[in-house]
């Protein structure tokens, strides 16, 4: 075969590759789903964030109680340092550093408590919701569904049919 046979059949055979490609693309169903919307808007993700409100909610109020103990102890030795002897504003200072500490290590021990349940019960929203998602892929016959990426046309964004079968199963 001379160099412009084999050209013209690399031609010919691309055209039919890319012709046989476009006829599938037009086939080929993509969804797309944003995942913070769901963790905003679904139900189940609104009743995760109320349940660790409550769970969370006497604990946090101790360390801000605490916070504020020690900003009050603070402003008080700061006050009242200048009439103190040597070892009694030591004493105080002691005492503040301590109190620091046990409001550093409960506010970190909060924070990591909190973090930890957090991310549990997005776990299971999570899980739920991917459920969902292959329900629905499944129903509407999608091929694929993402849930990053860097930019997504309106028209293959699910997330609205997602979030309503989410809180209708959620319902029952």
């Amino acid at each position: 075969m001379n160099k412009f046979s084999r050209c013209a059949l690399f031609g010919l055979t691309l055209g039919m590759v890319l012709l046989a490609s476009n006829a599938y693309a037009q086939d080929f169903r993509i969804g797309f789903v944003n995942t913070d919307r769901i963790f905003k808007e679904a139900n189940t993700a609104k009743a995760a964030q109320a349940k660790l409100e409550q769970e969370f909610a006497k604990r946090e109020k101790e360390v801000q109680e605490l916070g504020v103990a020690l900003k009050t102890s603070a402003d008080k030795l700061e006050r009242e340092a200048p009439t103190l002897s040597d070892s009694q504003r030591a004493s105080r200072q002691k005492q503040l550093v301590e109190m620091d500490r046990d409001f550093q290590r409960k506010r970190r021990e909060f924070q990591e408590d909190l973090t930890s349940r957090k991310n549990e019960e997005l776990q299971q929203v999570l899980e739920r919701a991917n459920k969902v998602v292959k329900t629905v892929a499944e129903a509407e016959k999608y091929d694929l569904v993402l849930q990053e990426a860097v930019y997504v046309n309106p028209k293959h964004d699910i997330t609205d049919k997602v979030i309503k079968a989410l809180n209708t199963t959620a319902a029952r």
